[in-house]
């Protein structure tokens, strides 16, 4: 079975975000074996400098950089974006190359640039997304994409 792991800096605190994830990762079940991962998002200043920023977002990348296996994409705005037919397909060729597939999300300040090279960048707009919506979006849009592939109605 494919592996799936969504690694993400912060937790989901509200009730409908969770209610939504949970709702999804049943449905990912049939297709693949998720695992979530979550990190805490280092403590920033009111106003903090870029070089804050980016010390902070190295920081993050330590502690998540020993569970990114497999594929690994990274959920960034200056990504390419995908028709939910090609992000299938992008999907299936991940998984047939590696068997795991692993999706970065990052905090409110991004991701580090170490996180962002070797992996492949996706965005889903380029509107900025909360960090919490983005994780629904992309649960969403793997389980669509597990249908177009196995020709379920849910993709119209």
């Amino acid at each position: 079975m494919f592996k799936l792991n969504i690694v993400c800096t912060g937790t989901l605190k509200e009730k409908h975000f969770i209610s939504a994830q949970e709702e999804y990762l049943k449905r990912l079940q049939k297709f693949c074996e998720v695992k979530i991962v979550e990190f805490a998002e280092e403590k920033l200043p009111q106003n903090p400098s870029l070089a804050e920023i980016e010390k902070a977002l190295d920081k993050e990348y330590e502690k998540y950089s020993p569970v990114l296996k497999g594929k690994v994409f990274v959920c960034a705005v200056e990504g390419k974006e995908y028709s939910s037919e090609d992000f299938s397909k992008l999907l299936k060729k991940s998984f047939d190359e590696t068997g795991v597939v692993t999706f970065l999300i990052g905090s409110s300040h991004g991701l580090s640039q170490k996180a962002k090279s070797g992996a492949t960048l996706v965005s889903f707009s380029k509107m900025t997304l909360p960090h919490h919506l983005a994780r629904i979006f992309l649960e969403e849009q793997v389980y669509r994409a597990f249908s177009i592939l196995t020709g379920s109605s849910y993709h119209k």
